[in-house]
């Protein structure tokens, strides 16, 4: 299949998942980044997702592996005018980043309403310190701030970055160690550090076996914005496991979403804090990559 048609396939599908989901579609938004990308629907690896238990936004998100043949996914954006010119230091984050460490793949997250959200450096094959991402001149100085923290609570290592170039936010993906992976107790006790929403120990629980911590931080104050947990994707995930109610459209997502590979579906339920609200997003996985199969679902399902 082209990357052509493959692109016009997977709108059809967003379209079909935004029905399931109740959201406004329009192809004037989304085609210009299926253009832009187009090679990504043949072989990259993609999934949609949804905010589950807090009021519904409208929005469904569809992620998705950049293209290799796109060196740098950054100045890609810039000039498809998915970003802006910026002399923020957000602007810099991932070429920063990339300098740093081998980035094995970039990552795209885009919203069916909002478009274009963010660009991710993933490389789980040669982590970063939390030092060295604190030491990175880019970064928000809210990482430096909290690098004590971070390691009191074992995220030392960070095997993924994400950048939110609207909002100007960068997220910190800490990869857990197996051998000392933080219990629930420990993480409701970082959450309320935080100053966060009060954790539902159900909620912690359900989160005990994450592979990582994803931390949400800006250049405006110290305060982590936003903390998320969630238990590796895996096939077969029922959604009533799930410690919280889930609205009918959001099972109908979660067990009918299109999807193009074979086997059961491969599902992740992730909780996410802020200082407002404590919330459920459910993923979708519409297709899957050799190393998301490797790194996750395998290793998990043995």
């Amino acid at each position: 299949m082209s990357g052509e048609a493959a692109a016009e396939k997977f709108y059809s599908d967003i379209e079909e998942t935004a029905r399931l989901v109740g959201v406004d579609c329009s192809r004037d938004k989304i085609s210009p980044i299926l253009s832009a990308y187009r090679d990504a629907f043949v072989e990259g690896g993609i999934v949609f997702s949804v905010d589950a238990t807090r009021r519904h936004l409208g929005e469904l998100n569809y992620a998705f592996t950049v293209p290799p043949a796109i060196d740098d996914p950054h100045a890609h954006a810039l000039s498809n005018g998915f970003v802006a010119e910026t002399d923020h230091p957000v602007g810099a984050v991932l070429s920063d980043v990339r300098a740093r460490c081998a980035v094995a793949e970039h990552l795209i997250d885009c919203g069916v309403v909002g478009g274009f959200r963010k660009l991710y450096a993933h490389f789980p094959h040669d982590h970063l310190s939390v030092s060295e991402i604190a030491d990175i001149p880019s970064m928000p100085p809210a990482v430096a701030d909290n690098v004590g923290l971070f390691t009191r609570y074992g995220l030392r290592n960070v095997a993924m970055i994400g950048v939110n170039y609207a909002q100007r936010t960068v997220s910190v993906y800490f990869q857990f160690d197996p051998e000392n992976r933080p219990g629930p107790a420990a993480m409701g006790s970082m959450m309320r550090e935080l100053g966060l929403a009060e954790p539902q120990e159900r909620m912690l629980e359900f989160t005990r076996n994450s592979l990582r911590a994803n931390l949400t931080l800006g250049w405006d104050s110290s305060e982590i914005l936003r903390v998320a947990l969630a238990p590796p994707p895996r096939r077969g995930l029922d959604p009533s496991m799930v410690p919280v109610r889930i609205e009918p459209h959001i099972e109908r997502f979660a067990t009918s979403a299109p999807r193009v590979y074979p086997g059961e579906r491969v599902n992740l339920f992730a909780v996410k804090w802020t200082p407002a609200a404590e919330y459920l997003e459910v993923c979708s996985y519409y297709k899957l990559t050799p190393m998301l199969e490797k790194l996750f679902v395998e290793s998990h399902e043995k």
